[in-house]
């Protein structure tokens, strides 16, 4: 296979380097195994950047991460930065990237791994099977809105400004990605608002019900407030298939939804804009945990998370379902056999680095290729 599949490491802060290095021997190990080649780039971003250059991304990595088929990124922030100005700390260089590129809709699934059943805080009843996608819109609502800032009132007291705002064309494209989704999965769509207390919940609840009824009949949608949906996802997450949701709900959501499953460092995400004339969708995979800058450098990072962006990446850039399977497959083995990081050790669990889980991981590759 010609080697033209374009990658752009943003490997970032904190746990970041440590995870993606696996995450490159993996795709060193498809080369070799299974003929798929990516060019792969490397370049800094957040504090990384921040130290290197004076600002989180540069327009030179942002026009790289545009000429790419996607971009690997391993996590941003850590306390380091945190006497910046907000508008130069590492989380800018994320939010610039998502709205260059346009990448709309956030997608995290939230899969209960068998054998890490007991490692949720959850019942295994209530999480035993767990299968969910939430599909966050990513560049619109209350953290780009405008006006925005904090100023001071004529009676001294000081104001903070941050604006809700979404357009017709925001929701509609990314409901019509949740929903094509659902008709890949269970074919059930759930979009949370909170249309009893915000007009822009309401706009949101009619334009996605109008999208639905215009071109989705055939899948089923409900409509929940969000604040029931975070009690819901408690209560019985397996009643949800996809939840389509703003940017601010959905950053909540899926984060409840990822602890459902015993450990952020267990999930990751995929970041899509639109498909293009060519067919080219700009796209951005990373785990949903952050940084972890309390045990940098020190081998206990979950580099889990980091290999399945990886392989919702050959799903979805790349349409290599098949490779993503074994990649998924490789994961479930591991977790199987009672492997783990600190992160999700249980009783009876072997205990290991960073760097053994990826061992662990490309022995099963090699078990599965052979």
């Amino acid at each position: 296979m010609p080697s033209n599949k374009s990658l752009l490491v943003l490997p970032g802060d904190g746990i970041g380097p440590e995870v993606m290095g696996q995450v490159r021997r993996v795709v060193d190990w498809m080369d070799k195994r299974r003929a798929v080649s990516f060019d792969i780039s490397e370049d800094l971003v957040g504090g990384a950047a921040i130290d290197a250059h004076g600002i989180p991304v540069t327009d030179a990595t942002v026009e790289k991460a545009m000429g790419v088929d996607a971009v690997l990124l391993g996590a941003v922030g850590g306390p380091k930065w945190d006497s910046l100005d907000f508008s130069k700390k590492p989380e800018r260089g994320l939010l610039r990237l998502r709205k260059d590129l346009q990448l709309y809709a956030n997608l995290r699934p939230a899969l209960c791994f068998e054998a890490l059943v007991e490692a949720s805080t959850l019942k295994p009843e209530v999480v035993a099977g767990l299968d969910i996608m939430i599909v966050r819109e990513l560049t619109g609502g209350v953290y780009f809105g405008e006006p925005r800032g904090i100023e001071t009132l004529p009676n001294g007291e000081r104001r903070g400004v941050n604006t809700q705002v979404y357009t017709t064309s925001e929701i509609r494209r990314v409901a019509a990605v949740a929903f094509e989704l659902a008709r890949k999965r269970n074919g059930r769509v759930t979009s949370c608002e909170k249309a009893n207390v915000m007009e822009s919940g309401v706009l949101w609840r009619e334009e996605v019900q109008k999208l639905h009824d215009e071109s989705f009949q055939d899948v089923e949608l409900s409509h929940m407030y969000a604040d029931n949906a975070a009690m819901q996802l408690v209560r019985n997450p397996k009643q949800f298939d996809v939840i389509v949701t703003d940017n601010l709900f959905g950053d909540i959501l899926s984060d409840e939804a990822s602890m459902l499953t015993g450990s952020l460092g267990m999930l990751p995400s995929a970041s899509l804009g639109d498909v293009d004339e060519t067919g080219r969708r700009k796209a951005m995979y990373e785990p949903v945990h952050g940084s972890a800058p309390d045990i940098a450098g020190q081998g206990k990072a979950n580099p889990v998370a980091t290999v399945l962006s990886l392989a919702m990446a050959l799903r979805y850039t790349f349409d290599l379902a098949d490779d993503a399977d074994l990649v998924e497959k490789a994961v479930e083995k591991v977790l199987a056999k009672g492997i783990r990081t600190a992160d999700i050790q249980a009783p009876g669990s072997q205990v290991v680095s960073t760097g053994q889980m990826g061992d662990a991981l490309l022995a099963e590759l090699d078990a599965m290729a052979a």
